[in-house]
């Protein structure tokens, strides 16, 4: 009997105490995550007073450098993005491409980030470009040959930077492979293989 006693008033004593120890974590996590809160607003205020905006379309010049060439129907060319715009601004990723007929007319296409035939993707990184600075990006697809059945008879390549919501348009005239086009994130330089 003494040893039911026992066992009841255990299981008497740490419910309360569970409610306690449940209420006690409780309060602490929402402490927590106000504190939390808090810290965030402040670093997040701090960063505001010096963070660079991010680069404009309308303050970025599109151009094309390198034309890369080899074999098994592989071709590409290195894009450059100039901020030509009077302050600094930061771009960070992989810009957006789109192809055109000669009329401007949006035809089917398909991007895929990362590494292409031409150069390893640099990966994602935030860059600061001065007025006058430029990133690079390398553009790779395939042609079998001219009027091949999917590939696509493009005039035009829309560039969309990395985070704008607008593009450039570039002359383009390509034939490419089911409309897909590769091309690695953007970087100060990016080394291609021949």
């Amino acid at each position: 009997m003494a040893e039911q006693q026992s066992r009841n008033n255990i299981g008497t004593d740490a419910t309360p105490r569970g409610h306690a120890r449940r209420a006690g974590g409780i309060a602490l996590a929402v402490a927590t995550v106000a504190g939390l809160a808090l810290a965030g607003a402040g670093v997040a205020q701090a960063a505001g007073t010096s963070a660079v905006p991010t680069c404009a379309n309308s303050g970025l010049t599109a151009s094309f450098g390198q034309q890369l060439a080899g074999g098994m129907n592989h071709e590409g060319v290195v894009l450059r993005l100039t901020n030509s715009s009077a302050h600094t601004c930061a771009l960070r990723g992989y810009p957006g491409l789109g192809l055109e007929d000669a009329a401007h007319r949006t035809l089917p296409s398909s991007v895929h980030w990362g590494s292409t035939w031409y150069a390893a993707d640099p990966g994602r990184t935030t860059l600061t470009l001065k007025p006058g600075a430029r990133v690079e990006a390398v553009i790779a697809w395939t042609h079998a040959n001219t009027g091949t059945a999917d590939a696509e008879h493009a005039a035009y390549l829309q560039v969309t930077p990395p985070a704008s919501t607008t593009h450039k348009t570039l002359k383009f005239p390509q034939w490419v492979d089911n409309g897909d086009l590769n091309v690695t994130a953007v970087a100060p330089h990016i080394t291609v293989t021949p």
